[in-house]
C-alpha cells in the first residue's frame, strides 16, 4: 500500500489510517465532527498528497487541453489562473474531474488518485497526435488548508509570501521556486492548497499544525464536501454518467462552437434531446440518515437512487446528492431500511460559509 510523505505525522498524531484506493490516509484523528467544525469556524489541514500531479509542456499543450478538456483552456488568460472541468470520453461520460492551471509556460492538472493510470493512459494515447510531453510528478506532496483562517494563518507560517496569498483570487494561484500556492479546495470554504516537493512536507505540515490549524482526515473532508454539493468520483459520477446528468454543465465550455473536444457530439445531442437524469439535493427532517444506493421514490415508483448520504454536522440533519429522473418536483421519498421517509428537493450546495443555503 502506497504511503504520503506524512503518514509518520499521521501515525504519531494518533489517526486511524484505512486503504483510500491503495494509500493508507487518515480517516480522523480522533474526531470527524471536531475536525469538520474546525474547517466550518477556524481553519483545517489535509494531506492530499495521494491527488496525482501531471505537467504538460509543449509547444501544443494548449490545443491538445482544448481537445481533451470540456472546458476551454483559452479562459485561462495569465499564469496561475485555474479552471475546474471534466476529462471525458467519446460517448460523453466522465472519465475525471480535474482542476487545471497555466503555468509559465506549460499547464498543471491535478487528478484523483483512483483514476491515475487510466487518466495518464487517455493522456498519453491522445499525446501522440500533439507536440506535447505528459509529465507526473511523483515526488511531489500536496497540503490542502481550510477555512475562514486558512490564508491568515498559512500566512504566518510563510511571512515571505503572506501579501501574495492574501491578495490571491478565488481560483488562482503562484509558483515560488519548486512550489505552487493555490487558493482553491474542496470543501466549500475559503483556503489554499499547496503543491511543494515531498522532503518538505514533514516540515511544513508541522510548522502549520504548531501555527493552531486542525489536522483532519478523509471523514471530514468526505461531510464538507457533500455539504458544499461537490461531487466525488466514482460515487457521484463516473464514466457512465454525463456532466449534464451531474450537475455539471457550467463546467462544459459550448463556446466557440469551432472547438472540437472530447465528448462534445455526445454530449450535445444529449442535451438537444433533453436531460433525462439530474443531480439534486435531497434533506430530511426526521431522524434518519440518507446513504449511497437507497432508492428515490414519488407515490411508490421509483424515480433514482441517493448517489451520496451522510448527516451534516452544520445542519444537523441528514442530506444526500441523488440522481433522479429529470421531473419538477419539490418532495420525494426515501426508501431507508424498508421505511419510506418525505425529503425535500433543494438546489446545491446545502451549504456556503458556514450557512444553509435553503
Amino acid at each position: 500500500m502506497d504511503k504520503t510523505p506524512l503518514y509518520t505525522q499521521h501515525v504519531e498524531a494518533g489517526a486511524k489510517m484505512v486503504d483510500f484506493h491503495g494509500w493508507e490516509m487518515p480517516i480522523h484523528y480522533g474526531s470527524q465532527i471536531k475536525e469538520h467544525e474546525a474547517v466550518r469556524s477556524h481553519a483545517g489541514l489535509f494531506d492530499v498528497s495521494h491527488m496525482t500531479i501531471v505537467d504538460i509542456h509543449g509547444p501544443e499543450s494548449k490545443a491538445f487541453l482544448q481537445f481533451l478538456l470540456a472546458n476551454d483552456v483559452d479562459k485561462l488568460k495569465s499564469p496561475g489562473k485555474a479552471l475546474y472541468t471534466a476529462l471525458l470520453n467519446e460517448e460523453g461520460g466522465i472519465l475525471d474531474d480535474l482542476i487545471v492551471y497555466q503555468l509559465d509556460p506549460g499547464y498543471r492538472l491535478v487528478v484523483n488518485c483512483a483514476t491515475k493510470e487510466s487518466d495518464l493512459r487517455w493522456m498519453q494515447e491522445h499525446a501522440s497526435d500533439f507536440a506535447v510531453e505528459v509529465r507526473e510528478l511523483d515526488n511531489f506532496a500536496m497540503i490542502a488548508i481550510q477555512g475562514p483562517k486558512a490564508r491568515e494563518l498559512t500566512s504566518q507560517v510563510l511571512p515571505e509570501q503572506s501579501e501574495r496569498i492574501q491578495t490571491l483570487k478565488l481560483f488562482e494561484g503562484f509558483a515560488k521556486g519548486r512550489w505552487f500556492i493555490a487558493r482553491t479546495g474542496y470543501t466549500g470554504e475559503d483556503g489554499l492548497e499547496v503543491m511543494l516537493p515531498a522532503k518538505d512536507a514533514s516540515d511544513f505540515w508541522s510548522q502549520l499544525v504548531n501555527s493552531g490549524i486542525q489536522p483532519c482526515g478523509l471523514g471530514a473532508r468526505d461531510t464538507l464536501r457533500l455539504e458544499a454539493g461537490l461531487n466525488l468520483y466514482g460515487t457521484d459520477m463516473d464514466e457512465s454518467v454525463s456532466p449534464l446528468a451531474s450537475n455539471l454543465e457550467w463546467t462544459v465550455a459550448w463556446e466557440p462552437a469551432s472547438r472540437h473536444f472530447l465528448g462534445r457530439e455526445a454530449i450535445t445531442s444529449e442535451k438537444e434531446a433533453g436531460v433525462k437524469q439530474v443531480l439534486v439535493g435531497l434533506v430530511i427532517d426526521e431522524r434518519a440518515i440518507m446513504r449511497s444506493g437507497q432508492k428515490v421514490l414519488i407515490n411508490g415508483e421509483e424515480i433514482g437512487i441517493i448517489t451520496s448520504g451522510t448527516f451534516s454536522p452544520t445542519l444537523q440533519k441528514s442530506i444526500a446528492m441523488a440522481r433522479i429522473e429529470n421531473t419538477a418536483t419539490e418532495t420525494v421519498e426515501v426508501e431507508i431500511r424498508d421505511k419510506s421517509f418525505k425529503a425535500k428537493v433543494v438546489k446545491l450546495p446545502f451549504v456556503r460559509k458556514g450557512k444553509a443555503t435553503f
